[in-house]
C-alpha cells in the first residue's frame, strides 16, 4: 500500500510505500479503540429516582383488607404512576474501557492502511493558511477533491485553525491529537511530512 504525496498545489507528485508493519493488522484492534472512544463520550447523565427517592407515599393508599384490591403500602412503589423506577439508570456508572498502548498504535496503523488502500491517505510538506481566511482554506479543500478530510499538522497555528474552522467537512488537529477514531471517522487523511516520518519511525 502507498500514500499519495502532494505538491504545494495539492496535486499528486509521487507515492510513498507504507512500512510492512502497517500490513496484516487485526481489525479488531480498531474496533476496540473506537468502542472505547465512543464510550468515553457518553454523557452519563441519565438518573432515575428509586422508590426511596421520590416524594410522598407516607400514607397507605387504602386499607389492607376489604377492598378487593391488591395490598399496597406506598404510592412510591414502581407499580404506581409517579412512583420510583425499579432498576432504573443511575449516573454513577463508569463506562471507561481500557485500551493498552500497543492496541492504540495498531488501531491507528490499521486505519491509515485502510485509507492507503482506498487512495485517501495523503502526505504533504506543509499545510498553512497564513491569512487566516476561510476562502483560502476552502481553496485547499477544493483542490484536495475529497468529501471530508482530517488534516494533521505537526504544530497547529491559530490562523490555520481559524481558516478551517468554518469548513464543516474538514478538521485540523496537531500530531499528538491524532488517533484511530479520528482517522476512521473521516473519508480522507492529509498528514504533514514531519508527522508522517514520526509515525513511520514509531511503527518500525
Amino acid at each position: 500500500m502507498s500514500a499519495i504525496v502532494l505538491n504545494e498545489k495539492m496535486e499528486k507528485a509521487s507515492e510513498l510505500a507504507l512500512p510492512e508493519s502497517f500490513n496484516g493488522i487485526n481489525p479488531h484492534n480498531l474496533y476496540l479503540y473506537v468502542k472505547a472512544a465512543q464510550a468515553a463520550q457518553r454523557a452519563n447523565s441519565a438518573s432515575a429516582l428509586t422508590r426511596a427517592e421520590v416524594r410522598g407515599g407516607g400514607k397507605k393508599p387504602w386499607a389492607q383488607k376489604g377492598g378487593g384490591r391488591a395490598r399496597a403500602g406506598s404510592r412510591r412503589s414502581p407499580v404506581f404512576v409517579g412512583g420510583g423506577k425499579a432498576f432504573g439508570p443511575k449516573n454513577n456508572r463508569n463506562y471507561d474501557l481500557k485500551v493498552n498502548k500497543k492496541q492504540k498504535k495498531l488501531a491507528l496503523n490499521f486505519a491509515l492502511n485502510e485509507h492507503a488502500q482506498n487512495g485517501s491517505l495523503f502526505i504533504v510538506d506543509s499545510i498553512e493558511v497564513a491569512s487566516g481566511k476561510t476562502k483560502d482554506a476552502a481553496a485547499i479543500f477544493k483542490a484536495l477533491n475529497q468529501r471530508d478530510v482530517l488534516i494533521v499538522k505537526s504544530l497547529l497555528d491559530e490562523k490555520t485553525f481559524l481558516a478551517f474552522e468554518n469548513i464543516a467537512s474538514s478538521y485540523v488537529v496537531e500530531a499528538n491529537e491524532l488517533n484511530a477514531y479520528l482517522a476512521a471517522n473521516y473519508r480522507s487523511v492529509v498528514i504533514e511530512k514531519a508527522v508522517w516520518e514520526n509515525l513511520v519511525g514509531e511503527a518500525k
